[in-house]
């Protein structure tokens, strides 16, 4: 196999993604997911649709060697971004807005528990003996911030943009901030660094203990190559204390899926001054991607 292979080599039992792209490095024991979703950087249902067949493939694979008393090809996952300047904007707000206006709560539920299924799965490395990254070159705002958060290890470049803008529109972000962010920082500095709708440069949640490595501007696949090497050499203590934070500083999937259900209720709430921000908000990520450069086709680390 080559050291930097595409999804149909792995298997042919998956469709193609639209929404990212698969990429299973075999050098660097790395699967990489990156996303490239349409019309706008968030998640799409199409999207997260795509991050579930990626997480359930490399859980295969790395299942198979273990059951093959095999040591796993891959050790690391990477969430990163095909779209220059952005990493992520969060949660689809153009199905928010049609949900919000129908009352449709069912199908706002089913979208939110999805969100908070994959960044579970990140959080938790699969249940493997797997590290998560995800590696910021960009914006990471919202549902975007949240599902870096919930990798075990951030890594981003200096002056990405990370922050929860929700209470711009009187909401929350309800699939995962608060427990993610509980996990690194103490609860009071959760609670602000949510509330304020602060937009945070990646120097500054690296002082604050948030992001764990900090790159120069366009050098974070350079850091990502340079953490595995060293993480490697430190298997067996990153090992533990990835295993230590799972059982004793854990956020659990109960404690997910009580904020979800709150999150969907403050959603339906929202009055008509805040379904005019969320559209507006729309409108301007509409207008940043028909002026940002083309996405590019990420082959390798």
């Amino acid at each position: 196999m080559n050291a930097s292979t595409t999804i149909s080599h792995l298997s042919n039992k998956i469709a193609n993604p639209e929404h990212s792209r698969f990429i299973f490095d075999d050098q660097l024991e790395a699967a990489f997911f990156y996303m490239q979703p349409e019309p706008r950087p968030c998640f799409t249902t199409q999207l997260l649709s795509e991050l579930e067949q990626f997480q359930k493939i490399v859980s295969e694979h790395i299942s198979l060697d273990i059951s093959r008393k095999l040591d796993p090809r891959y050790k690391y996952t990477v969430m990163a971004s095909n779209i220059p300047d952005v990493f992520n904007l969060g949660g689809d707000l153009n199905l928010f807005l049609d949900h919000i206006k129908r009352g449709n709560r069912d199908a706002l539920q089913k979208y939110a528990v999805a969100c908070i299924n994959a960044g579970y799965k990140m959080c938790t490395s699969l249940d493997l003996p797997l590290t998560t990254i995800a590696l910021i070159q960009g914006s990471a705002q919202g549902g975007g911030f949240e599902a870096a958060l919930s990798c075990n290890t951030i890594i981003a470049e200096k002056g990405s943009l990370m922050g929860f803008p929700e209470v711009l529109f009187n909401l929350f972000p309800g699939m995962g901030a608060y427990s993610y962010l509980r996990q690194r920082v103490n609860s009071v500095l959760a609670e602000n660094i949510i509330l304020s709708g602060k937009i945070y440069c990646a120097e500054e949640l690296h002082k604050l203990g948030i992001v764990d490595v900090i790159a120069e501007p366009g050098q974070g696949k350079q850091a990502l190559r340079e953490y595995i090497r060293r993480s490697n050499r430190k298997s067996n203590a990153n090992a533990l204390i990835r295993h230590t934070r799972n059982k004793y500083n854990q956020v659990t999937y109960e404690e997910l899926h009580d904020i979800t259900s709150m999150w969907v209720d403050c959603a339906l709430s929202v009055g008509e001054r805040e379904i005019k921000t969320i559209d507006r908000l729309i409108r301007a990520q509409n207008r940043k991607m028909q002026a940002a450069p083309q996405a590019t086709q990420q082959e390798e680390a």
